[in-house]
């Protein structure tokens, strides 16, 4: 009784003084800056935190990645000691620049606006970078222009990381860089190596270096790699030796090995990877502190550089496994994880094999899913797969059942195998009612299908007295992108600059321009577009569907 009593009164007290004082130390926390509710929806006293460090690292990778670049002169180099940051994406401009760097030609330059910029000019530029970064494959649900306008630091860092990690995952992947299939351990195969995270990939790509350095390896990276051991036979390991003739020999020094002191040794040890011109996103404290994610962008940076990796003449390897995505798979996955589902869908198929992903996107279109029917991660390691063939069955079951998709002769089965054609169609099917749900939402829940689009914009380009018209989806005229561009320029009247706009005999690349121009103008006047320019110039229906549906969603905002 008596241990009863005092524990009670423990409780009272830390709910009354230790709560008070907790908060307050909670707010001291070093490298965390805490910024009282700034929305009017936020309840007082709510508070997000966000990371110096991250702060410092961001900045100074974008001040290098953008140093020559005109458009920024006004802004870069940024401060990353001050809230530069937080004021410099206001505009539009950097986040659309690294985006670009990211995913190359994901913005047309010329739908931009860089000159004598007004609220109305820069609200353009965050809808033309939050769209954008959505259609590579961020996660923006919960950021509007007005948060990047005012600088909300958790969510600007958030989306930078965003936008920073996909451009360093870029080329972490097989099909782009086969020299990864040395990674391949004794009795595996090329498809275990493929079903690998950039993240477990990296790992490996760590271990494979220190194997050969006879170092102890690692298993994550932060723990691991506190006492900066592991980075400094890594950076020894992939330096130049002079043996390329393009690349001079670079010495890496290990006697900070010798430093009793991590501080030190990881500053020592930055100082190599600076030789190599790779002292990017850590700072000695980083190291220590065992920052995951700065410290995955830091080891992702290196392999960027110096992969040091040869590609195994070992023969008895099918290369024809390396075709890399579809353009519609990678649209298919960028949407997905635009919507913020969890884990990451790193490949299409091997990915949905548990079909978590799938029930995740079927709450998005409204069709409810019974969390207890579902089993999750970690699976046990019998019986495994039979866990995630239950969950495939129920997620085909929903699609048949709730969702009234068709799907004949599609089974669970199918998708735990990752049949490519089967899984794409339970896939189509969820974009294209997603797109249309979207739509009904603005329509007082009218249904839509392809007809009602196709006539909704042959109303509104005729009424507004355009000549442009589309027969359906396949129409051989939206190839030129040109009733795309009308469009857009109805729904906000002005806004194509038809100088810019091939017209007449067209040629392939005055296709390609004009798509280019007409995906990221939808996308400037506020319509999420996951199609590429490529789409419409060879009429993809499907994606040519989407495209349509959102631009008329944006255009039922027309008030």
């Amino acid at each position: 009784g008596l241990r009863e009593l005092k524990w009670t009164r423990i409780k009272k007290l830390k709910n009354s003084d230790i709560a008070k004082t907790f908060r307050k130390a909670i707010n001291k926390k070093q490298g965390i800056c805490a910024i009282g509710g700034m929305s009017h929806l936020s309840s007082e006293g709510t508070q997000h935190s966000y990371s110096e460090e991250e702060k410092y690292a961001f900045v100074n990778w974008i001040n290098k990645a953008l140093e020559n670049d005109p458009d920024c002169k006004h802004l870069i180099p940024m401060d990353p000691n001050t809230d530069a940051l937080f004021n410099a994406v206001d505009d539009g401009i950097v986040l659309c620049k690294m985006i670009n760097l990211s995913v190359p030609d994901t913005i047309d330059e010329r739908t931009m606006n860089k000159k004598k910029l007004t609220p109305f000019t820069i609200q353009e530029n965050l809808n033309l970078a939050l769209n954008s970064a959505s259609a590579i494959g961020c996660h923006v649900v919960n950021i509007g222009a007005e948060d990047l306008r005012e600088g909300k630091p958790h969510l600007v860092l958030g989306l930078l990381w965003q936008i920073i990690k996909i451009g360093l995952f870029a080329d972490i992947e097989l099909s782009r860089n086969e020299a990864l299939v040395a990674l391949l351990r004794d009795g595996e195969s090329l498809e275990d190596l493929l079903k690998l995270s950039p993240e477990e990939l990296l790992l490996r790509w760590a271990n494979y270096h220190l194997e050969n350095a006879g170092a102890q390896k690692i298993n994550n990276f932060s723990s691991d790699i506190k006492d900066s051991r592991a980075y400094f036979h890594l950076l020894n390991q992939i330096a130049p030796k002079g043996t390329k003739e393009d690349e001079p020999r670079i010495d890496i020094s290990m006697s900070g090995l010798n430093e009793k002191d991590d501080m030190k040794r990881a500053e020592y040890m930055l100082q190599e990877a600076d030789k190599l011109g790779c002292r990017q996103f850590v700072t000695p404290a980083d190291v220590v502190s065992g920052n995951p994610k700065l410290n995955l962008a830091f080891v992702a940076n290196l392999f960027n550089k110096y992969p040091a990796l040869q590609k195994p003449e070992n023969q008895d390897i099918d290369w024809s496994l390396l075709e890399g995505e579809t353009r519609e798979e990678r649209t298919f996955r960028n949407w997905m994880n635009s919507q913020g589902v969890n884990p990451q869908v790193n490949h299409l198929y091997s990915d949905l094999a548990d079909a978590l992903v799938i029930l995740q996107l079927y709450e998005k279109i409204k069709v409810p899913v019974d969390w207890d029917r579902v089993n999750r991660p970690p699976y046990p390691k019998l019986g495994a797969n039979m866990k995630k063939l239950e969950n495939c069955n129920y997620a085909v079951f929903l699609g048949k059942d709730s969702a009234k998709f068709s799907l004949v002769g599609i089974g669970g089965q199918d998708l735990n195998d990752g049949n490519e054609t089967l899984t794409l169609a339970l896939v189509w099917q969820l974009m294209r009612r997603y797109t249309l749900y979207v739509l009904e939402e603005l329509g007082d829940g009218q249904k839509v299908n392809d007809d009602i689009i196709v006539k909704w914009v042959n109303k509104t380009l005729a009424d507004a007295g355009k000549s442009t018209t589309i027969q359906n989806f396949r129409d051989k005229n939206i190839s030129s992108s040109l009733p795309v561009l009308d469009l857009i320029d109805v729904i906000q009247p002005g806004c194509v600059d038809y100088e810019l706009v091939k017209t007449g005999d067209l040629s392939d690349e005055d296709k390609q321009d004009n798509a280019k121009y007409a995906v990221s103008m939808a996308r400037k006047i506020g319509a999420r577009v996951y199609a590429l320019p490529e789409d419409l110039v060879e009429v993809k229906p499907k994606m040519v569907m989407t495209a349509f549906a959102c631009l008329m969603g944006r255009g039922m905002k027309r008030v």
